[in-house]
């Protein structure tokens, strides 16, 4: 799985095991829209249109709004609710076979039938092209999708799996015309045909634009007559400045933070625009190669732990647009327990990690180098390193330095395991503690930093992945969340906030920004 993650800008319920049986909203067919059309500006790019190739969050946001998927997430949900689905539900007390239920008249934009073929065709292609840059990897537990008849779809799980429908709630579900994809190859026109409340008029290199789907039937209300995204190519500053001008009417991702806290203090600066602050469960790592002969001895890690000032980091680095972060699974997702505040405390402790280093049997100043990549993670990550370099020199136990590469050149060298520490963000797939377990410790895990244990892997992942209850997940959790906290295969730094800057005359905006990570347009209006 690639991290999603860009730059910073709970649990599925009991009923999932049940059935799901109704959507949100009101049902439109996309028209009625009478709002005016909406210009947005975006720093990260969008790598792909076709949904088996896309994995990054540029791409997911296409297809959030071009693509239906059977399942989806509605404002402030946390669980899915049925979209292109009439209902859904898992078959007897098990949780392996999924059963769907289509709606009924669903139309692609170009006015062909939805029906099950179609989404058993685009499961089986996303599977078979199994492109290295797209969601397939999600799946590993889809055994077989049948289509018994026109609205029925029936999914055969390997294994027990309670989070399959936040995962076919994703992008990763989204439904393609089977008459206009290839089965054996990504679409490489840059268009796109889906039944989703936007069409995808034109795809360029600098903006896309949008223009609500007539043949829509789904949940989604449009509150607009369209959208024009445009691309600004990580120019933070560039996009800045076109929400002050009033050339784009919505700034989303990729704003600098001290941009931001300008907007906020500013009143001159910031006349005729607003900040809309949501909900993120984004989060960023500081990740340990277990094999490295410095990061890889517990002492050292232990010490770091214990001298890492996280309120100094998000209050310096990211002026608040952050918030610090002691656990592994982020505030507001089931599960979330402070094990590292818990283990290491909230404070930085100068004796305790000299303490950890001489159990260790080390008694001079440890050599260290953090890996950073700021054209993934943005600029401000070369600083943010930096400063927790700063932080462990401080102390007088270490000598580290900070290096920052291409991310091209960082993938390739984190996966050849030539950096002992180094950063991984994340933007999850779906709003579920085992979106931020299972990739990181599970087995052939995202992190690629030779860390495996077989209480999680064997006993504790797979359990909470069976249990339908989520809730009931807490304690298994709790577990997973100490393991990790005593044996440091990673140190959770930070958990983003999402902020969008606004022109006045625009709103909707506080329905976009939540811990699902879909930006819908269709809540969007503008006078």
């Amino acid at each position: 799985m690639n991290m999603r993650n860009q730059w910073p800008v709970l649990s599925v319920a009991t009923g999932l095991a049940i059935g799901l049986l109704s959507g949100c909203g009101s049902e439109t067919g996309g028209t009625g829209s009478t709002g005016s059309s909406v210009v947005i500006g975006m720093s990260d790019d969008v790598a792909a249109t076709d949904p088996a190739s896309g994995y990054d969050s540029g791409s997911w946001l296409l297809f959030n709004n071009v693509f239906q998927s059977l399942l989806g997430f509605s404002n402030g949900a946390t669980e899915p609710s049925p979209e292109a689905a009439k209902e859904c539900s898992f078959s007897g007390t098990g949780t392996t076979v999924y059963t769907c239920t289509l709606r009924d008249g669903l139309k692609f934009s170009n006015g062909d039938p939805l029906t099950s073929k179609d989404v058993k065709f685009s499961f089986d292609r996303m599977l078979n092209i199994a492109d290295p840059a797209g969601p397939a990897v999600m799946f590993p537990m889809l055994d077989t999708v049948r289509a018994p008849d026109a609205r029925t779809v029936v999914f055969k799980l390997k294994y027990a799996d309670a989070t399959f429908p936040s995962k076919i709630a994703s992008g990763a579900g989204s439904i393609v015309d089977h008459r206009q994809y290839a089965g054996n190859g990504v679409r490489r026109d840059q268009r796109a045909v889906g039944s989703g409340p936007y069409k995808l008029d034109s795809f360029g290199k600098d903006q896309a634009v949008f223009s609500v789907n007539d043949s829509y039937r789904g949940t989604a209300r449009v509150k607009n007559s369209g959208v024009t995204l445009r691309f600004f190519h990580g120019d933070q500053d560039a996009l800045r400045t076109a929400v002050l001008d009033h050339r784009v009417d919505v700034a989303y991702r990729g704003l600098a933070a001290d941009g931001i806290a300008g907007i906020t203090n500013d009143t001159s600066t910031g006349q005729g625009v607003n900040v809309v602050e949501g909900s993120s469960a984004e989060v960023q790592h500081l990740v340990f190669n277990m094999d490295d002969p410095v990061a890889g001895k517990l002492g050292v890690r232990k010490a770091i732990a214990y001298l890492l000032d996280r309120e100094a980091l998000v209050n310096e680095v990211y002026q608040g647009t952050a918030t610090p972060l002691y656990s592994i699974i982020p505030t507001g997702i089931t599960g979330h327990h402070a094990a590292f505040s818990d283990t290491y405390g909230g404070r930085p402790s100068k004796v305790k990690a000299a303490a950890a280093l001489k159990d260790e049997g080390i008694t001079g100043k440890v050599a260290l180098t953090l890996w950073s990549t700021p054209s993934r993670y943005g600029p401000a990550t070369d600083q943010e390193f930096r400063a927790i370099a700063q932080q462990l020199n401080a102390s007088g136990l270490f000598h580290a330095t900070v290096r920052s590469v291409a991310y091209d050149r960082y993938e390739k060298d984190v996966a050849r395991g030539k950096y002992g520490v180094y950063v991984k963000g994340w933007v999850p797939d779906y709003p579920d503690p085992d979106n931020f377990t299972a990739p990181f410790f599970g087995k052939g895990n995202v992190l690629q930093n030779n860390y495996l244990n077989s209480t999680l892997t064997g006993r504790l992942i797979p359990k909470t992945a069976a249990q339908s209850n989520r809730s009931s997940t807490d304690a298994e959790y709790g577990k997973i969340e100490d393991i990790v906290a005593e044996q440091l295969p990673v140190i959770p730094l930070w958990q983003a906030k999402q902020y969008a800057v606004v022109r006045d005359n625009v709103y909707g905006l506080e329905n976009c920004l939540d811990s699902s990570t879909v930006f819908r347009f269709w809540e969007i209006s503008k006078d």
